[in-house]
């Protein structure tokens, strides 16, 4: 084996990227810019010790991408000196994402080389990667472009819609499934002649039919939302009028996930697609004619009174969200779980009765609130959590205050030696004048950094205190809640986070609530930081918790 002489250099240790966008591109194209960066590594002498690749991943954003990934985290571990790449629009075609990625290797001091470039530089990371983003925009428009004229053929722009199914070898043509298609007709009928989605749903779920994704008929399937003008009710395909671009995808910059975005209506594109029609024109006419009529709510009735438990209360029996469901003949408000009246699927679909729920819950911060160990726990905590903020404020406003003397020793340092003529002003004083912007810079940092938050101790003698204002506390509370009061429902509010509901089994007519909460309110929403959350225990109303859970 010939061993290298100790003059000898020792070769630089390389590792190859590769990537090709979707799955409509050749497999190949992954190999054959692997083959095209090993014969680039032989003519330069480099050592490949490493090949990151991903297949079928878009150079617009580096979430999803594990191969790059990857390979950033060894190149922190110093695995390679070399990233070499056939192109730079392989590691990215977007200019943010390509100059951070070009900016961390090389302070970690690792060199990208591009096969048909050679060592990229700054310049080039800039020019490549506008030229890389505009391609990847103009590529966007053209795509828009296409399915535009292929809206205005008659030919689907965008998913599959209920009722319809793809042509087998011609794309973007459709034809009418005739099972979905009856469930569609059956749908406008029964809402047109007074049922709402919400007992349509019932229905289809009751009889098992397949809803279009998903477990269960809901009746947001048959309402959809106003501006997108989605759902069965709304769509007007089923009156073979296809309409397309009613929204636009958007990439997050920061999680690289694509999101919906609604158009306005005048860019909206419509073709008549008569042999798509499933329903008649006037049954779709008058669908929308009770539809308008039902979204026309006086806005007195709008104005609901905010409940001390609105939007907290959870299902104990599916765990689903719990809604207002009318009241009984003296007035007494019921609660149903919101599964069970919007698609049927809960398995407990009885009422219960709001101020029981209520109650209980008022029995459990009580009991809560009535152990001194808890708010000692959170000011322990939160004690502790101001100490480690005040060191780091510290630490911060100290270092800001020994940079900013440093440069004001330095600046007067270049004032003097201009003064007494020992340096070329023309030199030293532009020298200055950045040194003095960024003096200004820290001095402006460190007005604005906020001085070291104070804590506040516990005296004993507060516990008792507080022991006789929670008497008090609780009869405000509970009259406050009673007549409607607002910010006493919100400060019951600041104290729950979720309150399940469960049935008693020992007692007829019984409820249960389990709740978690935070005790935030008592000592500030900033108090503790963490926000630490504990189930407080099973509460039966009436009867106490059972048990208290200690602690939090």
């Amino acid at each position: 084996m010939k061993q290298s002489s100790p003059t000898e250099p020792t070769k630089r240790r390389a590792a190859i990227y590769a990537r090709f966008s979707t799955d409509l591109q050749n497999e190949r194209s992954i190999e054959d810019q692997v083959s095209l960066c090993q014969s680039y590594a032989r003519r330069e002498d480099l050592n490949i010790v490493g090949t990151y690749e991903d297949r079928a991943r878009s150079g617009g954003s580096v979430m999803g991408r594990d191969g790059l990934l990857r390979m950033l985290d060894q190149a922190r571990e110093r695995y390679f000196d070399v990233v070499i790449v056939e192109a730079l629009d392989r590691l990215s075609r977007d200019m943010e994402d390509l100059a951070g990625i070009h900016k961390r290797l090389s302070f970690l001091g690792v060199e990208i080389r591009a096969v048909h470039e050679g060592v990229v530089n700054t310049v080039l990371v800039g020019l490549r990667g506008l030229v890389g983003q505009l391609y990847r925009e103009d590529n966007a428009h053209k795509v828009r472009r296409g399915q535009a004229g292929r809206v205005n053929r008659g030919l689907a722009g965008g998913g599959l819609t209920y009722g319809y199914a793809p042509v087998q070898g011609k794309s973007g043509e459709r034809v009418i499934v005739s099972d979905e298609a009856e469930v569609v007709r059956r749908i406008f009928r029964e809402y047109v002649d007074g049922r709402t989605p919400r007992e349509i749903a019932h229905g289809l779920n009751k009889e098992r039919v397949p809803p279009p994704r998903g477990r269960a008929w809901n009746a947001s399937t048959m309402n959809g939302t106003r501006d997108r003008c989605a759902g069965i009710l709304q769509n007007e395909l089923y009156v073979g009028r296809l309409v397309w671009n009613k929204v636009r995808m958007v990439k997050d910059p920061d999680t690289g996930k694509r999101l919906s975005r609604p158009n306005p209506r005048s860019e909206w594109r419509t073709a008549e697609v008569p042999h798509l029609a499933i329903v008649s024109a006037d049954l779709f006419e008058a669908a929308q004619k009770r539809r308008q009529e039902r979204t026309q709510t006086h806005p007195s009735l709008q104005r609901r009174p905010r409940r001390m438990l609105s939007g907290l209360l959870r299902c104990g029996a599916c765990g689903a969200g719990m809604s207002t469901n009318g009241e009984d003949k003296s007035g007494r408000v019921r609660i149903r779980c919101s599964a069970a009246k919007e698609s049927g699927t809960c398995s407990d679909g009885k009422t219960f009765y709001l101020d029981a729920v209520e109650r209980a819950v008022l029995g459990g911060l009580r009991a809560e609130m009535r152990a001194p160990k808890v708010i000692a726990e959170y000011v322990r905590t939160y004690l502790e959590e101001r100490k480690r903020l005040a060191a780091s404020s510290n630490a911060k406003r100290l270092r800001l205050e020994r940079q900013l003397g440093q440069l004001n020793r330095e600046i007067d340092r270049l004032v003097d030696a201009i003064a007494k003529g020992h340096g070329d002003p023309a030199v030293l004083g532009p020298r200055s004048t950045a040194l003095d912007a960024e003096r200004k810079r820290v001095s402006e940092e460190l007005q604005n950094e906020p001085p070291a938050p104070e804590a506040v101790a516990l005296h004993p003698a507060i516990l008792k205190r507080y022991e006789e204002q929670l008497q008090q506390l609780e009869k405000a509370l509970g009259r406050g809640v009673s007549a409607g009061d607002a910010e006493a429902a919100e400060a019951i509010r600041d104290l729950v986070e979720t309150v399940t509901v469960f049935r008693d089994p020992t007692r007829l007519g019984g409820v249960a609530v389990e709740i978690a909460g935070r005790l935030n309110a008592l000592l500030g929403q900033d108090a503790y930081p963490n926000r630490v959350k504990g189930v407080w225990g099973k509460m039966v109303a009436g009867e106490g918790l059972e048990p208290p859970t200690p602690g939090l």
